[in-house]
Protein backbone atom coordinates (compact mmCIF):
# COMPACT_ATOMS: atom_id res chain seq x y z
CA UNK A 1 0.00 0.00 0.00
CA UNK A 2 2.75 2.44 0.99
CA UNK A 3 4.71 1.67 -2.18
CA UNK A 4 1.58 2.27 -4.29
CA UNK A 5 0.89 5.53 -2.48
CA UNK A 6 4.45 6.76 -3.04
CA UNK A 7 4.17 5.90 -6.75
CA UNK A 8 0.85 7.77 -7.07
CA UNK A 9 2.26 10.83 -5.33
CA UNK A 10 5.35 10.79 -7.52
CA UNK A 11 3.23 10.50 -10.65
CA UNK A 12 1.01 13.37 -9.55
CA UNK A 13 4.09 15.49 -8.90
CA UNK A 14 5.40 14.76 -12.39
CA UNK A 15 2.07 15.80 -13.91
CA UNK A 16 2.15 19.08 -11.98
CA UNK A 17 5.73 19.77 -13.04
CA UNK A 18 4.94 18.93 -16.69
CA UNK A 19 1.90 21.22 -16.60
CA UNK A 20 3.94 24.03 -15.12
CA UNK A 21 6.63 23.52 -17.75
CA UNK A 22 3.99 23.63 -20.49
CA UNK A 23 2.50 26.81 -19.07
CA UNK A 24 5.97 28.33 -18.84
CA UNK A 25 6.70 27.38 -22.44
CA UNK A 26 3.46 29.02 -23.56
CA UNK A 27 4.18 32.24 -21.70
CA UNK A 28 7.77 32.34 -23.00
CA UNK A 29 6.48 31.98 -26.56
CA UNK A 30 3.82 34.66 -26.15
CA UNK A 31 6.38 37.04 -24.66
CA UNK A 32 8.88 36.31 -27.44
CA UNK A 33 11.43 34.54 -25.23
CA UNK A 34 10.99 31.21 -27.07
CA UNK A 35 10.72 30.31 -30.75
CA UNK A 36 8.82 27.01 -30.48
CA UNK A 37 5.59 25.99 -28.79
CA UNK A 38 4.54 22.53 -29.99
CA UNK A 39 0.99 21.64 -28.98
CA UNK A 40 0.50 24.88 -27.05
CA UNK A 41 -2.94 26.41 -26.50
CA UNK A 42 -2.63 29.82 -28.14
CA UNK A 43 -6.26 30.28 -29.10
CA UNK A 44 -7.25 33.92 -29.51
CA UNK A 45 -3.74 35.26 -28.78
CA UNK A 46 -2.63 38.42 -30.59
CA UNK A 47 0.49 37.88 -32.73
CA UNK A 48 -0.18 40.73 -35.14
CA UNK A 49 2.96 41.59 -37.17
CA UNK A 50 5.08 39.26 -34.98
CA UNK A 51 8.14 37.59 -36.50
CA UNK A 52 7.53 33.86 -36.02
CA UNK A 53 9.64 32.75 -38.96
CA UNK A 54 10.75 29.13 -38.61
CA UNK A 55 8.75 28.60 -35.40
CA UNK A 56 7.65 25.06 -34.55
CA UNK A 57 3.93 25.20 -33.76
CA UNK A 58 3.13 21.61 -34.63
CA UNK A 59 -0.31 20.70 -33.28
CA UNK A 60 -0.74 24.10 -31.64
CA UNK A 61 -4.19 25.52 -30.95
CA UNK A 62 -4.39 28.88 -32.73
CA UNK A 63 -8.12 29.12 -33.36
CA UNK A 64 -9.24 32.76 -33.60
CA UNK A 65 -5.64 33.94 -33.14
CA UNK A 66 -4.66 37.26 -34.68
CA UNK A 67 -1.74 36.64 -37.05
CA UNK A 68 -2.43 39.58 -39.34
CA UNK A 69 0.72 40.50 -41.30
CA UNK A 70 2.76 38.08 -39.15
CA UNK A 71 5.93 36.47 -40.51
CA UNK A 72 5.60 32.68 -40.50
CA UNK A 73 7.92 31.79 -43.36
CA UNK A 74 9.19 28.19 -43.01
CA UNK A 75 7.14 27.72 -39.83
CA UNK A 76 5.94 24.22 -38.88
CA UNK A 77 2.17 24.24 -38.37
CA UNK A 78 1.48 20.58 -39.09
CA UNK A 79 -1.94 19.65 -37.71
CA UNK A 80 -2.34 23.07 -36.07
CA UNK A 81 -5.83 24.44 -35.39
CA UNK A 82 -6.11 27.82 -37.15
CA UNK A 83 -9.88 27.80 -37.59
CA UNK A 84 -11.28 31.36 -37.79
CA UNK A 85 -7.75 32.77 -37.36
CA UNK A 86 -6.82 36.11 -38.93
CA UNK A 87 -3.91 35.44 -41.30
CA UNK A 88 -4.60 38.33 -43.67
CA UNK A 89 -1.37 39.41 -45.41
CA UNK A 90 0.66 36.92 -43.34
CA UNK A 91 3.88 35.53 -44.81
CA UNK A 92 3.54 31.73 -44.81
CA UNK A 93 5.93 31.07 -47.67
CA UNK A 94 7.42 27.55 -47.50
CA UNK A 95 5.50 26.91 -44.25
CA UNK A 96 4.33 23.36 -43.48
CA UNK A 97 0.57 23.42 -42.87
CA UNK A 98 -0.05 19.77 -43.73
CA UNK A 99 -3.29 18.60 -42.14
CA UNK A 100 -3.87 22.01 -40.54
CA UNK A 101 -7.39 23.18 -39.69
CA UNK A 102 -8.04 26.48 -41.47
CA UNK A 103 -11.82 26.37 -41.78
CA UNK A 104 -13.20 29.91 -42.24
CA UNK A 105 -9.76 31.39 -41.61
CA UNK A 106 -8.96 34.79 -43.14
CA UNK A 107 -6.01 34.63 -45.54
CA UNK A 108 -6.65 37.62 -47.78
CA UNK A 109 -3.44 38.56 -49.59
CA UNK A 110 -1.47 35.95 -47.63
CA UNK A 111 1.83 34.68 -49.04
CA UNK A 112 1.83 30.89 -49.30
CA UNK A 113 4.37 30.36 -52.09
CA UNK A 114 5.79 26.85 -51.81
CA UNK A 115 3.71 26.11 -48.71
CA UNK A 116 2.64 22.54 -47.84
CA UNK A 117 -1.15 22.35 -47.39
CA UNK A 118 -1.73 18.70 -48.21
CA UNK A 119 -4.86 17.34 -46.45
CA UNK A 120 -5.54 20.77 -44.93
CA UNK A 121 -9.09 21.82 -44.02
CA UNK A 122 -9.77 25.10 -45.86
CA UNK A 123 -13.56 24.94 -45.91
CA UNK A 124 -15.02 28.42 -46.23
CA UNK A 125 -11.58 30.04 -45.93
CA UNK A 126 -11.36 33.62 -47.23
CA UNK A 127 -8.26 33.61 -49.44
CA UNK A 128 -8.89 36.31 -52.00
CA UNK A 129 -5.68 37.51 -53.72
CA UNK A 130 -3.60 34.95 -51.77
CA UNK A 131 -0.38 33.79 -53.43
CA UNK A 132 -0.06 30.00 -53.59
CA UNK A 133 2.42 29.60 -56.43
CA UNK A 134 4.07 26.14 -56.25
CA UNK A 135 2.05 25.28 -53.11
CA UNK A 136 0.98 21.69 -52.42
CA UNK A 137 -2.76 21.41 -51.73
CA UNK A 138 -3.10 17.72 -52.58
CA UNK A 139 -6.35 16.32 -51.10
CA UNK A 140 -7.09 19.62 -49.35
CA UNK A 141 -10.73 20.37 -48.53
CA UNK A 142 -11.48 23.88 -49.83
CA UNK A 143 -15.25 23.56 -50.27
CA UNK A 144 -16.97 26.96 -50.53
CA UNK A 145 -13.62 28.75 -50.10
CA UNK A 146 -13.19 32.27 -51.48
CA UNK A 147 -10.15 32.10 -53.80
CA UNK A 148 -10.97 35.00 -56.09
CA UNK A 149 -7.89 36.49 -57.80
CA UNK A 150 -5.63 34.04 -55.95
CA UNK A 151 -2.47 32.77 -57.65
CA UNK A 152 -1.98 29.02 -57.99
CA UNK A 153 0.54 28.86 -60.85
CA UNK A 154 2.45 25.52 -60.79
CA UNK A 155 0.53 24.43 -57.66
CA UNK A 156 -0.43 20.82 -56.85
CA UNK A 157 -4.14 20.23 -56.19
CA UNK A 158 -4.51 16.54 -57.04
CA UNK A 159 -7.61 15.14 -55.35
CA UNK A 160 -8.48 18.49 -53.77
CA UNK A 161 -12.15 19.28 -53.07
CA UNK A 162 -13.07 22.73 -54.40
CA UNK A 163 -16.81 22.16 -54.57
CA UNK A 164 -18.64 25.49 -54.74
CA UNK A 165 -15.40 27.47 -54.39
CA UNK A 166 -15.08 30.96 -55.89
CA UNK A 167 -12.10 31.00 -58.28
CA UNK A 168 -13.11 34.06 -60.28
CA UNK A 169 -10.13 35.63 -62.09
CA UNK A 170 -7.70 33.31 -60.30
CA UNK A 171 -4.44 32.19 -61.93
CA UNK A 172 -3.95 28.40 -62.18
CA UNK A 173 -1.42 28.24 -65.00
CA UNK A 174 0.24 24.80 -65.21
CA UNK A 175 -1.55 23.74 -62.00
CA UNK A 176 -2.07 20.02 -61.39
CA UNK A 177 -5.74 19.35 -60.70
CA UNK A 178 -5.97 15.65 -61.50
CA UNK A 179 -9.01 14.03 -59.88
CA UNK A 180 -9.91 17.31 -58.17
CA UNK A 181 -13.57 18.15 -57.50
CA UNK A 182 -14.75 21.54 -58.77
CA UNK A 183 -18.48 20.84 -58.97
CA UNK A 184 -20.54 24.06 -59.05
CA UNK A 185 -17.33 26.08 -58.61
CA UNK A 186 -16.97 29.55 -60.16
CA UNK A 187 -14.05 29.85 -62.57
CA UNK A 188 -15.22 32.98 -64.38
CA UNK A 189 -12.38 34.85 -66.08
CA UNK A 190 -9.69 32.62 -64.57
CA UNK A 191 -6.50 31.66 -66.39
CA UNK A 192 -5.96 27.88 -66.31
CA UNK A 193 -3.55 27.67 -69.25
CA UNK A 194 -1.84 24.25 -69.49
CA UNK A 195 -3.49 23.02 -66.28
CA UNK A 196 -4.01 19.26 -65.84
CA UNK A 197 -7.68 18.44 -65.18
CA UNK A 198 -7.44 14.74 -66.09
CA UNK A 199 -10.14 12.81 -64.22
CA UNK A 200 -11.38 15.98 -62.49
CA UNK A 201 -15.05 16.82 -61.97
CA UNK A 202 -16.32 20.23 -63.07
CA UNK A 203 -20.01 19.38 -63.21
CA UNK A 204 -22.16 22.54 -63.31
CA UNK A 205 -19.06 24.72 -62.98
CA UNK A 206 -19.43 28.33 -64.12
CA UNK A 207 -16.42 29.01 -66.34
CA UNK A 208 -17.57 31.83 -68.59
CA UNK A 209 -14.66 33.69 -70.16
CA UNK A 210 -12.07 31.38 -68.54
CA UNK A 211 -8.83 30.55 -70.34
CA UNK A 212 -8.20 26.80 -70.74
CA UNK A 213 -5.56 27.00 -73.43
CA UNK A 214 -3.61 23.71 -73.66
CA UNK A 215 -5.47 22.08 -70.74
CA UNK A 216 -5.87 18.31 -70.36
CA UNK A 217 -9.51 17.37 -69.64
CA UNK A 218 -9.05 13.67 -70.35
CA UNK A 219 -11.79 11.63 -68.57
CA UNK A 220 -13.02 14.81 -66.89
CA UNK A 221 -16.66 15.35 -65.92
CA UNK A 222 -17.95 18.59 -67.48
CA UNK A 223 -21.66 17.79 -67.53
CA UNK A 224 -23.72 20.95 -67.23
CA UNK A 225 -20.64 23.22 -67.14
CA UNK A 226 -21.00 26.75 -68.55
CA UNK A 227 -18.09 27.40 -70.92
CA UNK A 228 -19.51 30.34 -72.81
CA UNK A 229 -16.77 32.62 -74.23
CA UNK A 230 -14.12 30.35 -72.69
CA UNK A 231 -10.87 29.81 -74.61
CA UNK A 232 -10.29 26.10 -75.29
CA UNK A 233 -7.47 26.34 -77.83
CA UNK A 234 -5.39 23.11 -77.93
CA UNK A 235 -7.32 21.66 -74.97
CA UNK A 236 -7.75 17.85 -74.88
CA UNK A 237 -11.08 16.18 -74.06
CA UNK A 238 -10.36 12.48 -74.60
CA UNK A 239 -13.07 10.48 -72.81
CA UNK A 240 -14.54 13.60 -71.16
CA UNK A 241 -18.25 13.80 -70.31
CA UNK A 242 -19.57 17.01 -71.89
CA UNK A 243 -23.27 16.19 -71.56
CA UNK A 244 -25.34 19.36 -71.35
CA UNK A 245 -22.29 21.64 -71.25
CA UNK A 246 -22.72 25.11 -72.69
CA UNK A 247 -19.92 25.57 -75.23
CA UNK A 248 -17.96 28.78 -75.98
CA UNK A 249 -20.26 29.66 -78.88
CA UNK A 250 -23.34 29.21 -76.73
CA UNK A 251 -24.34 25.86 -78.21
CA UNK A 252 -25.34 22.95 -75.98
CA UNK A 253 -23.16 19.81 -76.07
CA UNK A 254 -24.96 16.50 -76.41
Amino acid sequence: MRRGLRFSLALAALVVVAGAARAGEREDFIEGRARDCRGCDLAGVNFKRRDLSGADLTGAGLARANLHDARLARARLVGADLANANLNKADLSSADLSGAKLAEAMLYGARLEGAALADADLRGAMMGAARLTRADLSRANAREADLRRARFDDAKLEGADLTGAALDFALFRRARLRDAILDAARLTGGDFSEADFAGASLARALATGAIFRGCDFSRAMLAGADLRKAILTDARFDGANMSGARMPDGSLAE
